[in-house]
């Protein structure tokens, strides 16, 4: 088996390479060989799109460059014999040049320069290890290849020598950026608001032009790497950026990487370098932390100080009254600024990795990417507030929406920043964008607890109906019922809404003309409303029953079914329901349902049928349960159910045999009631 040029599903930074098979004759090797060494060194065309590790990524390039003259010359010699050991060596270094390819592949992803620079240093280690594992293989070949021109193998033996030397280090360049960002990390975790000149700078440095280039990064590593708090820095930072830095435009076009680099802030003056090394160690202290005896050092040495027993200081020698450390936050920044500005490499951890971790909504993020969540909802909030015009109060809300979407966190960031007022606000805009974006927001930020009683309390569900019954375009109208349906799972709110005259009917309506998405939200958001006693009058009155009916003989969609059943199913537990369900002739149709309904079909909606039809027994009596009763195959199904179907169809289905089974005796002497008492069958 040789290698399949299209890639497979993987992760970054991930090399799932295939060996060739023992047996491939080394023509075919060293051809796949020079097929995957030529698509590496195309790279060097595409070398602008690599915005970390360039000197390295170039370097391998090279390496390969050279490689590919020699493997040429090999499979250009013809018919040859190499032992056993070179083959072996042939087909390692097939096997490294797949995960090089994978490694070029990964730095010029234009989504993952982000994530690539954190990993700067992981980087630079893979290219050090596959070169250096390159170079020995090759020195296996090269001793063993017979015939090859001495020229080419002096060439390829200076090569694997510098390849063995492992000359892959993390660049200076992308150190220079890290601690930048590092310096905006801090400066969040204190609440600090990062320097826009700084963030355009690291944005520069990436190649991150506008919007959506910055969106790209967040999206890969929302999916790349998830919740991961060791990512979750870096991918706040991200979004932070987005929604500040390319709020409704790209950087300035006269942006530069060299006038960037060129135009670093000066943050130590004439300070003295010495001052920052540790007494110690005598390296540039990376936490230095100061001791009672009002000396300072770095945190790493003076632990190791005092774990050997030694109970002075290092400096004085005076006994020290306590071994309590005091960081000295001051001299820290001042050493990281320094380090930033001539490019000194200070031993940091990876961006996010040293920065507190606390638990949000279920999942965990850094210090830093709270404190930058909670910045990018302030800023939002303020252009909501202050925007000067609509399309710019508009991108706040998408924004919004995008941050709410899938984060608890970002959600209650975004309620205490107060957004819910100018959202609402913008609902009444003539713009169908922006009313979109806006509804959109609420919808997401109405999951969270506290934003129900901001939305209700500022309100906000008048505003909500008047889009639910006018929204100027039908996804307007759609986000507006899934909204309203989140606001009724409050009690409260449950009979505000339903007491809204204009609620339940544009509910109804948006069941009738809207789209599969606008039906189900509906559906959902009147079978919450029907929790309420009072509000089953207001359905039946808009004409929901037949309506539904007619809908569950031409609907596709399963969900839609289910949902459709599920509303009738509540309203025939009430008399009146139930006798409007049954004057819409509804019992071929929910019959047919649950008698050619397979195992694998939907649970639910075989649990609503069997539901629907017990209540339609209880409320209308015989003569529903004549109609039950003509049906050959109604029995086996109901049987079927009772063993395979969820525990609520089980005792439903029970019920529903049994009083089938009562009429059944009693039909001889016309003994059957016109309703039946509704406590005789409620229970298995």
């Amino acid at each position: 088996m040789l290698y399949n040029p299209d890639e497979l599903s993987r992760r970054t930074l991930s090399f799932p390479a295939v060996k060739p098979c023992e047996f491939v004759s080394p023509t075919t090797l060293l051809n796949s060989s020079l097929s995957l060494s030529s698509t590496i060194c195309k790279f060097r065309c595409r070398s602008s799109l690599v915005t970390s590790n360039k000197h390295n990524a170039q370097v391998a390039i090279n390496f390969i460059d050279i490689l590919q003259i020699f493997l040429e010359e090999l499979r250009d010699l013809g018919d040859f014999d190499l032992p056993r050991s070179a083959i072996g060596s042939l087909l390692e270094i097939h096997v490294i040049l797949q995960k090089l390819l994978f490694l070029l592949r990964d730095l010029t992803r234009r989504d993952a320069r982000a994530w690539i620079l954190v990993n700067s240093g992981q980087v630079a280690g893979h290219f050090r290890t596959l070169i250096g594992s390159l170079a020995a293989a090759l020195d296996g070949v090269v001793l063993e290849a017979v015939g090859v021109d001495d020229e080419v193998r002096d060439y390829v033996g200076y090569l694997i020598k510098q390849g063995k030397m492992g000359r892959f280090e993390e660049e200076s360049d992308d150190m220079w950026a890290l601690h930048l960002i590092d310096f905006m990390f801090d400066q969040m975790e204190k609440k600090v608001i990062p320097d826009p000149n700084n963030l355009k700078r690291v944005m520069v440095y990436l190649g991150i032009q506008n919007w959506n280039d910055c969106n790209e990064q967040v999206k890969f590593l929302d999916d790349e790497c998830g919740s991961d708090p060791e990512v979750s820095s870096i991918l706040g930072l991200m979004v932070y950026c987005r929604c500040v830095l390319f709020h409704g435009s790209g950087l300035d076009d006269g942006a530069d990487l060299v006038s960037v680099r060129t135009n670093r802030i000066s943050y130590t003056g004439c300070l003295n370098p010495v001052d920052f090394k540790c007494p110690i160690s005598l390296e540039i202290m990376a936490d230095p932390v100061t001791i009672s005896s009002g000396q300072t050092y770095d945190r790493s040495s003076i632990l190791k100080w005092f774990k050997s027993g030694n109970l002075v200081c290092p400096k004085t020698g005076q006994k020290l009254d306590s071994l309590d450390l005091v960081p000295n936050l001051a001299l820290k920044q001042v050493i990281k600024s320094y380090c930033l500005e001539n490019g000194i490499n200070l031993p940091i951890s990876k961006p996010g990795g040293k920065h507190k971790s606390m638990e949000a909504g279920g999942y965990m993020l850094s210090l830093a990417a709270e404190e930058s969540m909670r910045m990018a909802a302030d800023f939002l909030s303020i252009k909501l507030a202050m925007g000067s015009t609509v399309a710019e109060k508009s991108n706040a809300a998408y924004e919004i929406k995008l941050l709410t979407k899938r984060s608890k966190f970002n959600r209650a960031c975004c309620v205490e920043s107060g957004a819910i007022p100018y959202l609402l606000n913008l609902l009444l805009c003539k713009d169908s964008t922006a009313q979109e974006n806006s509804m959109a927001a609420l919808l997401n930020l109405s999951k969270h607890s506290r934003s129900k009683p901001a939305i209700v309390d500022n309100g906000g569900l008048a505003l909500l109906v008047r889009v639910l019954k006018s929204g100027i375009k039908m996804e307007a109208r759609q986000y507006a019922a899934a909204t309203l349906f989140y606001l009724s799972l409050v009690e409260d709110y449950r009979r505000l809404i339903g007491n809204n005259p204009d609620a339940i009917p544009s509910l109804v309506e948006l069941i009738r003309v809207g789209s599969d998405r606008g039906k189900k939200s509906a559906l959902v958001a009147i079978f919450g409303l029907l929790l309420v006693p009072s509000h089953l009058c207001r359905v039946l009155e808009t004409g929901l029953v037949p309506l539904l009916v007619h809908l569950l003989g031409t609907m596709e969609s399963e969900a839609l079914i289910v949902d459709s059943l599920a509303v009738l199913a509540a309203l025939a537990e009430r008399p009146d329901g139930a006798r409007a369900i049954l004057h819409a002739r509804p019992l071929n149709v929910i019959m047919s349902m649950l008698c050619s309904s397979s195992y694998e079909s939907s649970k639910l909606k075989r649990e609503h049928c069997v539901c629907l039809l017990l209540a339609l027994c209880i409320n209308c009596g015989g003569e529903v349960i004549e109609v039950l009763m003509k049906s050959t195959s109604l029995m086996g199904a109901l049987y079927s159910i009772r063993t395979d179907g969820t525990s609520k169809a089980t005792k439903k289905a029970s019920s529903l045999i049994r009083l089938l089974h009562e009429f059944s005796e009693r039909s001889s002497s016309h003994s059957m009631p016109h309703a039946l008492p509704r406590e005789n069958f409620i229970h298995a």
